[in-house]
């Protein structure tokens, strides 16, 4: 019975994320979604007693998804250059894997107190991901640090959700493009070999 529970909540999910996706919260329909997991309406309705009850739960599925994966990639970095990439890439890559789904971003339920503040936690905790990755690398101001990159970040995800062609070679040129560009500075790439000469010179004296 517990397994027959599970499959269809997670069968109802999908199905809405989907549509909710695709479609626009608005747009879509709640025997739309009890279609396309093929159940009877007043199935889903047994499970989530709204729809903007059901976008909380895909919302939030989503947004945990991501962090639970954020934090995956980050045990297995050693390095601050490393680090900064893979949480480059996981972003980028995460709007990559849904752009086709950007309505799940542009037709949300409008000021959905629940959905509002839930998001605010969600990216609180993204925040305090990032902001100990710049406490541990000792660096100082880590918080302005950490939302300035999740804030150029965001400027560049924008080309993956409104550029038609953009490809996952782009995502990944961009992620690398970003982390380089904060541990280097805009400078970096034209002074490569005299800042790996003085970081070597630095270890050594170290």
């Amino acid at each position: 019975m517990g397994g027959t529970v599970s499959h269809k909540h997670t069968a109802i999910l999908d199905a809405a994320y989907e549509l909710f996706g695709s479609e626009g919260f608005y747009e879509t329909k709640m025997s739309e979604v009890a279609e396309r997991a093929g159940i009877a309406k007043g199935t889903v309705y047994l499970y989530f007693k709204s729809k903007e009850e059901l976008f909380m739960a895909v919302t939030r599925r989503d947004c945990e998804d991501f962090l639970q994966r954020l934090e995956e990639l980050l045990q297995a970095c050693s390095t601050l250059a490393d680090k900064l990439s893979a949480i480059a890439g996981h972003h980028l890559l995460y709007y990559y894997e849904r752009k086709q789904h950007t309505k799940l971003f542009f037709r949300a339920p409008n000021n959905n107190p629940e959905l509002m503040a839930y998001m605010a936690r969600f990216m609180e905790e993204y925040m305090q991901s990032v902001m100990k990755v710049m406490q541990e690398s000792g660096a100082a101001e880590p918080e302005l640090l950490a939302e300035s990159y999740i804030g150029m970040l965001d400027r560049l995800k924008m080309d993956i959700m409104l550029r038609p062609g953009f490809s996952e070679a782009d995502a990944h040129k961009r992620a690398e493009f970003a982390a380089g560009l904060f541990i280097h500075g805009a400078l970096g790439s034209r002074h490569a070999p005299e800042l790996h000469t003085m970081h070597e010179d630095h270890q050594e004296e170290a």
